[in-house]
């Protein structure tokens, strides 16, 4: 058998969230972490990371970009997003208590929700503790 790359954008919306999740997983390793894919959402959560220390756990909620939204609020989750190659994992609460002052789209006001399908500048400083 002969295997030959996919092209990512040729495939379809779910198939790109498991390729996400396969990549993210991989990176987790690296810091100890066995990740669990839920088929359901549980709290919000896409997949949990269970770390090594048999102590330490996470509910990630997997995104195509660096997004935000009022329902994850309070639920202790961790974001996690792919941009150009780079792994960022960050706490939803923590993050966007230091950026939603500077939200002022209309739709995140409306509907709860914001995301940004590139990262500024100012956006990836803000992230740089998150990149793993």
């Amino acid at each position: 058998m002969k295997f030959e790359k996919i092209v990512y954008s040729e495939l379809n919306s779910k198939a790109k969230e498991m390729y996400n999740f396969q990549k993210v997983s991989a990176k987790l390793a690296d810091y100890g972490f066995t990740t669990m894919w839920l088929n359901n959402d549980w709290q919000g959560a896409d997949f949990i990371g269970v770390h090594a220390d048999g102590v330490t756990d996470i509910k990630v909620q997997l995104k195509g970009r660096l997004s935000f939204s009022k329902k994850y609020v309070g639920k202790n989750i961790y974001m996690c997003f792919i941009s150009d190659g780079d792994v960022y994992l960050y706490p939803h609460d923590e993050v966007l208590n230091q950026l939603e002052h500077r939200i002022s789209d209309k739709t995140y006001i409306k509907t709860g929700s914001w995301s940004t399908p590139k990262l500024t500048k100012q956006n990836k400083q803000l992230l740089e503790p998150y990149l793993l």
